[in-house]
């Protein structure tokens, strides 16, 4: 009895840490994604000579974010 009552517990504890772990993991892909990745490939795309595509995005993305940091 002790047994099934421990692996339950077990099992629900180890679930909760991977639920912990998930949402850490999307929190740092986020920021990630917002400090790292999206200005290196709108640099890429600049120096690639893809300005007209590259200055639209950047818009849309300051105002998302302009609007993100609004609500």
């Amino acid at each position: 009895m002790l047994t099934i009552l421990f692996t339950i517990c077990m099992i629900w504890f180890i679930g909760k840490f991977f639920v912990f772990g998930l949402k850490a993991s999307w929190g740092i892909l986020k920021l990630l994604c917002t400090v790292v990745f999206f200005p290196v490939i709108l640099i890429g795309m600049v120096v690639g000579g893809l300005v007209y595509i590259a200055l639209p995005i950047l818009i849309l993305g300051g105002i998302i974010a302009l609007a993100a940091s609004k609500s």
